[in-house]
């Protein structure tokens, strides 16, 4: 197709007129509506260079009022004009922009903590026919990308690529993935700023924490609550350590941090220097993840159960797909005779389920790098609760969908709680190279195929109310004018 796609014909299937977005008037002649309609929003900020530039080649290759900067405008505001346009005129029998309301997409450029900006916002909002998403790699990780079929690699920014591109959007099928709901709990500091509390620094992916209203029935006296949603993963440890060094250091020399290899070369050495490939030695087994929580799990429908956590492990990981850290799978795939005894499954992304993995090191990090590799598998859970009480640490490190923070730790008879439930799902994109599975594909959960690894496992084989499910994207998901966006990745 490479000639058809610079066809007028091929565009027109993705072009929306001028007067779908404002009260121009509509012309006499309206061609047929196009087949995959979409909206581009894009992070001009991200990938160095790569984001301006994607950016001006959106709006070359399609009508510019279609294609919008993130930094420039809100993508709530713009999704509600625009829905609010389309179903204004669906109300005076305009067969157009029905169509238009039907079968809208939205491409989404960024890094992940742009793609779950616009994931949250898409829930949220509560739109009648929510489109689904495709994303365009421009981050460092770029988890969600990959984990879709559509690459983790920076794209290029010339016509060549975007119109490429746009035909992978034309031929990509609709799949669901489930949500994840996250509460925080602590108590309120006794001086200073508690928005976010003091001295907590809050990632810009976690845009959908709020407070919570003060008749909230999860409100305790002298507590503040805060909540949020991922797609991706939650971490807790060592790979979070890491990850917020990362951030740390471009936040203060961002002219360091313009290029994808560069970065991901500087994320390898901080993992050096942090110790954590000699973490028995660097690290006390005081800050390890069963020495700071007492973690509980629900299955489906069940009751909460204490998870047993192996005293070693130093990192644990909630994982909705199957891509953690550029790429790498943590789940695997169980053998056969694990799937019956131990009640596990294959990672499927829209089963309502976290695989929860736990890391002791780096070297154990490593395995993933091997065939059928992957870390020690401690549960599949409906719902997670870690419960922080006083201990050796003052603090310890977490991260959701690659966005770390510093999390502090109580001192005295305090409570830290993060409960992370199911919400629902929302629609992605996916290309024929998608990586992540449906439990409606219909493959057998039990079924035994090559690449499966054998049934030696170390130490894993020891082993609701709408106000409340919200993540608050429709009215809080703002981000600050003071705050640099290309943090965002």
């Amino acid at each position: 197709m490479a000639d058809s796609k610079s066809d007028p014909d091929f565009l027109k299937e993705f072009y929306i007129p001028t007067y779908i977005f404002n009260d121009e008037t509509k012309t006499s002649y309206v061609p047929d509506a196009p087949k995959f309609p979409v909206l581009a929003f894009i992070n001009s900020k991200s990938g160095g260079q790569l984001g301006g530039d994607l950016l001006k080649t959106y709006k070359t290759v399609l009508n510019e009022h279609q294609v919008f900067d993130v930094g420039q405008e809100a993508p709530d505001k713009v999704l509600r004009r625009v829905y609010t346009r389309l179903e204004k005129l669906r109300q005076e029998k305009d067969e157009f922009a029905a169509k238009i309301h039907e079968r809208l997409r939205i491409i989404v450029a960024g890094g992940d903590g742009t793609a779950g900006w616009l994931l949250g916002i898409v829930c949220d909002l509560k739109l009648p026919h929510p489109p689904p998403i495709a994303t365009v790699p421009l981050g460092t990780g770029n988890n969600l990308p990959f984990s879709f079929g559509w690459g983790k690699k920076n794209p290029g920014t010339d016509r060549n690529s975007v119109l490429s591109f746009l035909e992978q959007v034309m031929k990509a099928k609709e799949m669901k993935i489930d949500n994840w709901h996250i509460l925080m709990r602590m108590r309120a500091p006794k001086e200073g700023s508690c928005d976010p509390i003091a001295p907590l620094e809050l990632p810009h992916s976690l845009h959908a924490f709020g407070r919570v209203s003060s008749t909230d029935e999860l409100n305790m006296e002298g507590y503040h609550t805060f909540r949020g949603g991922f797609w991706n993963y939650f971490s807790m440890g060592m790979d979070a350590q890491v990850s917020y060094a990362f951030h740390s250091e471009r936040k203060l020399h961002p002219e360091k941090f313009k290029n994808q290899l560069v970065n991901q070369s500087t994320y390898a050495k901080l993992g050096c220097t942090q110790g954590w490939f000699a973490a028995s030695v660097f690290h006390p087994s005081s800050k390890n993840v069963s020495q700071l929580a007492k973690v509980k799990i629900m299955k489906k429908h069940g009751e909460w159960q204490d998870l047993h956590i192996p005293h070693s492990i130093r990192s644990i990981v909630c994982l909705n797909l199957p891509s953690f850290s550029g790429g790498l799978n943590p789940w695997g795939t169980p053998s056969g005779r694990k799937q019956l005894h131990r009640d596990l499954t294959p990672p499927y992304v829209d089963d309502g389920l976290l695989e929860v993995v736990g890391f002791r090191d780096a070297w154990h990090g490593l395995v993933l790098l091997a065939p059928n590799g992957h870390g020690t598998r401690l549960a599949q859970a409906h719902r997670i609760r870690f419960e922080f009480h006083k201990g050796a640490a003052y603090h310890t490190y977490m991260r959701i969908d690659g966005e770390p923070w510093k999390q502090p730790l109580p001192i005295d008879d305090d409570t830290v709680v993060v409960e992370i439930s199911h919400l629902g799902q929302v629609n992605m994109l996916a290309t024929q190279n998608c990586r992540s599975k449906s439990v409606h594909d219909g493959t057998s959960s039990t079924s035994h195929h090559n690449g499966e690894e054998d049934d030696s496992d170390e130490e894993d084989s020891r082993n609701e109310a709408d106000e409340y499910r919200k993540f608050g994207a429709a009215d809080t998901f703002r981000i600050a004018d003071e705050v640099d966006i290309s943090l965002l990745s």
